[in-house]
């Protein structure tokens, strides 16, 4: 039944693929570069020898000192919860216990999930590890303490020939945490999908940590039938949301190295009245930005976009939340849901202003749905630069006052850096961090340097 039921739910992903390959190869308007339709569906089975293995390995930063493992198990074996790790390969010094759980949605059952924070941990250090006391082996490195620190952001995932090729340009440089503004999977209730998506991922995101939050591809809810949403994707992708006094896990924060980033929820409430909003505000509150010179913050739906796919979804969103993470001065806000890049100058209110976040949408990671080529014409001024590209991007934190990010486009084989800038932040601006957050200031931006 089990087998039937994968052949079924693989059969509607091809009909998909095979649907959107249809569209017409755009060619670039100002290079030479092809836009492909999207790739071919790619289903990673299980090639653990026994069943009883762990498979869709994933790692979650835990705190300032201490990782979560994640992992399945087939719900048949009996398995521990249960990671040994050390720093030499093959030599556990420590061993630490956690939990599973499980879910089922209507005929499929997930099988067993296992969830264990390993720790304290030195920092930028290779540890190996054992999952459940069987299987492979694998590693990864704890991030710095300090600066420089490299992030790596991508959105909108999903499981195409594109996704893959996305992932190994991520692969080829060094990075410390990856960070994903929602849509992992694009299960869309097909449940095996979030199977298949974890063995995509799992070379990746067992040996760097992997900082997520949810995408509308998430809720998975069907009307009256099943109600309850982001089932799969809370048993199976958890965040340190208790660690920052949240009582949600669709939206959180924390801290590495000199760096706070919140990870917001666009599919739950984030009005005045809600546990969102009052969270937000209290973390805000909280952040020492002589400790803590950079904020960051990730949204599904972009606040800011001048693409014709999911124009004003975010909206009501900015109207709740803006003023409160411009009075923060975060630094940049990034988003996901538009399948393209774009990248905005400083912006409050619909206005460039030099002490508010800029604004980025990289929603283009490889998902099956193709990408969004159509943006508004002309461009509005407060768009710097815009591209219907599979990519990823990078933002390299040198110090206390300036990082660097690149978007790097996925060029068939290589992967091309076609957008970078230099930026400041907001604390150690002058005009910004003295100034009285209630009246903006004047703006000036150049698209090479904020």
């Amino acid at each position: 039944m089990n087998q039937l039921r994968v052949i079924f739910y693989t059969n509607i992903s091809v009909s998909i693929f095979l649907f959107l390959s249809s569209l017409i190869i755009i060619e670039a308007k100002n290079d030479n570069f092809i836009r492909f339709p999207p790739g071919k569906m790619v289903f990673p089975p299980n090639k653990r020898s026994d069943s009883s293995d762990p498979q869709q390995v994933h790692i979650s930063l835990m705190g300032k000192d201490h990782m979560r493992v994640s992992w399945i198990t087939n719900e048949h074996f009996h398995t521990q919860s249960i990671v040994e790790y050390g720093i030499r390969p093959n030599e556990y010094n420590a061993t630490a216990t956690g939990e599973y759980t499980s879910y089922r949605y209507f005929f499929y059952s997930s099988g067993k999930i296992h969830h264990v924070t390993i720790g304290p941990l030195e920092p930028a250090t290779t540890y190996y590890y054992r999952c459940g006391g069987s299987g492979p082996e694998f590693s990864f490195r704890t991030p710095p303490t300090a600066f420089p620190l490299q992030f790596v952001v991508v959105g909108d995932l999903g499981q195409t020939e594109w996704t893959a090729s996305t992932l190994k340009h991520i692969d080829s440089k060094n990075y410390d945490v990856l960070l994903l503004p929602g849509d992992l999977s694009y299960a869309d209730t097909h449940q095996p999908l979030w199977d298949s998506f974890g063995r995509l991922v799992e070379p990746y995101a067992s040996r760097r940590p992997w900082m997520v939050t949810q995408g509308n591809h998430e809720v998975e809810t069907i009307p009256i039938i099943f109600p309850h949403p982001f089932k799969a994707y809370n048993a199976r992708w958890p965040m340190p949301y208790l660690q920052s006094a949240s009582t949600s896990n669709l939206y959180y924060s924390f801290e590495i190295a000199g760096s706070h980033v919140i990870m917001l929820g666009s599919y739950t409430d984030f009005d005045s009245d809600s546990d969102q909003f009052k969270w937000l505000a209290a973390d805000l509150a909280g952040i020492d930005r002589v400790k803590t010179p950079w904020v960051f913050a990730l949204v599904h739906a972009p606040w800011y976009n001048t693409n014709l796919a999911h124009r004003g979804e975010g909206e009501s969103m900015r109207k709740a939340l803006e003023e409160l993470l411009y009075k923060a001065r975060v630094d940049v806000v990034f988003a996901g849901h538009v399948h393209a890049y774009e990248r905005f100058t400083r912006i409050y209110d619909n206005k460039a202003e030099s002490c508010g976040p800029m604004y980025v949408t990289i929603g283009d990671g490889g998902n099956r749905e193709g990408l969004a080529l159509a943006f508004e014409n002309p461009a509005s001024p407060l768009s710097l630069f815009r591209e219907a590209s599979f990519g990823h991007g990078r933002l390299n934190v040198v110090n206390e006052t300036h990082a660097h990010w690149s978007w790097h486009r996925n060029n068939d084989l290589d992967s091309v850096e076609a957008d970078h800038l230099w930026f400041q932040s907001l604390s150690t601006t002058t005009n910004c961090c003295h100034q009285n957050s209630q009246s903006p200031s004047s703006s000036t931006t150049h698209n090479d340097e904020l």
